[in-house]
Order: C-alpha cells, then structure tokens, then sequence
C-alpha cells in the first residue's frame, strides 16, 4: 500500500500520531479526508493501538478547514458529495472503536474544528484559536459542526459562535467545554500520547470501547431509558471478556492488571 500524501503517521508506544501535513495551514481536500479515514481503520484494527492522536503539521494549524480553493470551482453536484464525504469521514472518526485524541496546534477553524469536535477528547495549545467561520464566506458548517458544536457546548452558545464566525481563544474553549484541558504550547501531542499510555496501563481496552459506544448512541436516543440500553449491551460485551475477569482478580490481588483485550 502507498504511503499517504497528506497524512504522516508514526507509532509512540501504545499510541498511533496522525499528523496533517498539508501547508501552510492543513486545509482539508477530499483525497485528505479519504486518507485520514483510512488511517484510523488502520489503527482502530491494529491490536497494538490503544488511541489515535490527530494533530497538525507545523506551528500555524491544527487544520484552518475545507480548501476553499477547491471549493470555488464546485458544481451544484459538487457540493453535495463533499458534504457527504467531509460527514461520512467525520462520523467514522467518531465511530472508531478506541479513543480518538484531537491534539490542536494552532488554529481549528470551519472544517478543522469540526474534524476536532468529531474525537473523542480535545488538547489544545495555549496558542490555539477555534471558530465556526463558515458564514464568513457564505456557507455554513456542514461536516457535522451544527450538531457536534451545539451537543458539547450547549445550544444558545453554539448558536453565538456559529451565527458570528467568531474565533475563541484556548481558554475561552476550556470554560465553554470545548476542549478538555489546555496545556502548553509544545505540549499538546505528548498530553494525547500520555493519555494514551494511561489509558494501555490502566484501562481494558473492551471496557473502552464499549463505554465509548454506550455514550455515542445514548447521545442520539430520545430519553436517558432508551440511552441506558446501550449500556446493556456494551455491560453483556464486557461480561464476557478475559479483561473483566482479570480486571476482577488483579484488584483482590492488589496489583496492576494486565489485559489482553479479549
């Protein structure tokens, strides 16, 4: 297999570090969203990998979103497949089995803060600047920002954000919760890559997964009792398992476990 274009990958212990490499600011075309999906299939079948770390390349960007460039010379019929695809692409980093990490650097705007609100946690730089500009060039976000924005940050606040296109410091994004933690400047693949570790020394990577599918379909359910459901089904997965029995035993022994993911 080819190497990928846009996308550099390298492995830090238990951790797999997706880098965008698309200068100067990682703009998003569809041969990149292509690759970065097809990397996180890669890492979410590898046994090795415990959590993916997405992050930019250079000190500008995490991802400055879609390449309007690109975009300028779409037809009617073009706008909707890149919808589909930035979507489509966006849901299955979501939707990967083990913990996806959005490692930000720099700005996350349009598309690339929608490629961040699509992870599972968010660790920004001091640096980082986020923002929903799509209405800055007439468009709106329409690779899921509507509906992720509104879900993480509540409904008025995103409303605010995205009817503006104002940008937010790192900070600002700690208080409304859009990023989890804030670190500094430098500092932000490393804090994805140690919450990685943590999670390969601590955690069964079944209960992780399954923990991880309980809270995404629950968060599309109508009512908390549709939502607890899921948590059935995951708790029957995770019953089953090698992990939970060792899990069980290590702690009567007071010691480490050590799971197998089985």
């Amino acid at each position: 297999m080819s190497s990928p274009e846009f996308i550099k990958k390298r492995k830090e212990e238990s951790a797999l570090v997706l880098t965008i490499d698309n200068p100067p600011v990682n703009v998003l075309n569809l041969k990149l969203l292509d690759e970065l999906v097809s990397e996180v299939k890669h890492g979410s079948e590898d046994p090795s990998v415990r959590g993916i770390v997405i992050t930019g390349a250079g000190n500008n960007a995490f991802c400055a979103g879609a390449d309007l460039k690109m975009m300028s010379s779409f037809q009617p019929e073009d706008v909707e497949r890149s919808v589909r695809t930035g979507q489509e692409a966006f849901a299955s980093i979501e939707q990967c089995s083990k913990p996806v990490i959005a490692s930000i650097n720099g700005l996350a705007l349009g598309g690339g803060n929608e490629l961040a609100m699509s992870c599972d946690l968010r660790f920004a730089s001091d640096r980082a600047r986020f923002g929903q500009t799509e209405v800055l060039v007439g468009l709106i976000p329409a690779w899921g920002g509507t509906q992720r924005m509104s879900r993480l940050i509540g409904r008025a606040k995103a409303k605010e954000l995205i009817f503006s296109g104002q940008i937010i410091n790192a900070q600002e994004a700690l208080r409304i919760g859009l990023v989890n933690k804030v670190v500094p400047d430098g500092e932000e693949v490393r804090a994805g890559v140690d919450y990685v570790r943590m999670l390969a020394a601590k955690a069964s990577p079944i209960a992780v997964s399954q923990a991880k599918m309980a809270i995404n379909k629950g968060l599309d359910e109508a009512s908390v009792h549709e939502g607890m459901k899921h948590e059935l089904e995951g708790l029957k997965v995770v019953a089953a398992s090698d992990d939970l029995k060792e899990g069980i035993v290590a702690f009567l022994e007071k010691r480490p476990p050590k799971y197998s993911g089985k």
